[in-house]
């Protein structure tokens, strides 16, 4: 994505980028869906990250037919791969290892507002990262592992507020007291209420649906206004499931740092330091950078991901945190060679 203007409020305008997308085609998977495959990469292989993978994904045979970005690295076509991720990343020798799964066992859940997928149970998790770690040094190799970061402190849930809806839409309507959401109140079970400040509304949100009639049993109501027209689901991450969500990423966190200090590995607390930026901001080579979304030079376009220059500071966290284990003198990264958020 890139900004290509800015509206007369000032917010960016984004445009996802349409050319240089190296897609070969699509492949409909029975029972899965449709998979954008990418031109194959036929280089050798250093990095073996994955975009959408969870580590509930690495023991599963089929797993290179259903993400087109692992299927890029495999040498057969989808739908007839059966390689799991774990053997395929092991497959050549190796001595050192950094591993930063996990994310999208807790990520994928909260930017679909819940409704769109799920939480990797927290025992399961624990045994696929034994596993995961317990191969990965089974030869002697050493490494570096990297918590799991707040994945509801990111711009994407922090940038399109209640507070900011309810003031545009009293404009409008001064009468207007708040919007309605359809919020967890346990298990399985939604009902309509308020919207408060601890619920979290997604970066993708159409604020301009709200007051707009919708079809209800009752009639058409305006979007968002009622409890019989709630904002949908997958628009708002509600504050049980942002609670549900910090609990499961408390969990993983525990079960990384355990599991790493039992096989000696070096740790990259990105949980801690991200949570710091937040907070606090971060100067880096006389850089200043926070985690708002477009101005804060860390956070890209999606509110999800990081810029190059905030992968350059991450990846800084992970030389620290190697040189601290092992004694080594690894060099940092410049983080002001790297870009930010570039405006047009």
């Amino acid at each position: 994505m890139q900004i290509t203007g800015f509206n007369p409020n000032g917010t960016p305008i984004i445009t996802p980028v349409t050319t240089d997308l190296a897609i070969r085609g699509i492949e409909n998977i029975p029972g899965f869906g449709n998979v954008t495959l990418y031109t194959k990469y036929t280089g050798d292989i250093e990095n073996y990250g994955v975009p959408g993978i969870k580590l509930l994904d690495i023991t599963y045979a089929p797993y290179g037919n259903l993400n087109g970005y692992f299927e890029r690295l495999l040498p057969g076509n989808s739908p007839t791969n059966n390689t799991t991720y774990l053997s395929f990343i092991t497959a050549k020798p190796f001595t050192f290892f950094s591993n930063w799964l996990g994310n999208n066992d807790a990520l994928l859940y909260a930017t679909s507002g819940g409704a769109g997928d799920v939480l990797t149970d927290e025992t399961t998790f624990a045994e696929l990262d034994n596993l995961l770690i317990s191969t990965l040094t089974a030869n002697g190799a050493k490494g570096v592992v990297a918590t799991i970061p707040d994945v509801t402190a990111i711009p994407y849930f922090n940038t399109v507020t209640v507070g900011a809806i309810v003031a545009g839409v009293q404009q409008l309507d001064p009468a207007v007291k708040g919007i309605y959401i359809n919020a967890l109140v346990s298990g399985t079970t939604y009902a309509p209420r308020l919207a408060t400040a601890n619920d979290l509304i997604v970066l993708t949100f159409p604020t301009s649906k709200v007051g707009t009639p919708v079809s209800t049993p009752y009639g058409n109501l305006p979007y968002g206004l009622t409890p019989f027209s709630p904002i949908d689901n997958q628009y708002v991450l509600d504050a049980n499931e942002v609670a549900l969500t910090r609990e499961h990423v408390a969990s993983f966190n525990n079960t990384i740092k355990s599991v790493a200090a039992a096989k000696g590995l070096a740790v990259f607390d990105a949980y801690a330091f991200l949570n710091n930026v937040k907070a606090n901001g971060l100067v880096e080579d006389g850089v200043g950078l926070n985690s708002n979304f477009v101005t804060g030079g860390l956070f890209s376009l999606d509110g999800v991901h990081l810029t190059p220059r905030g992968y350059a500071i991450v990846a800084n966290g992970f030389i620290n945190a190697i040189n601290a284990k092992y004694g080594s003198n690894i060099p940092l990264a410049n983080v002001a060679d790297y870009s930010g958020v570039k405006f047009p």
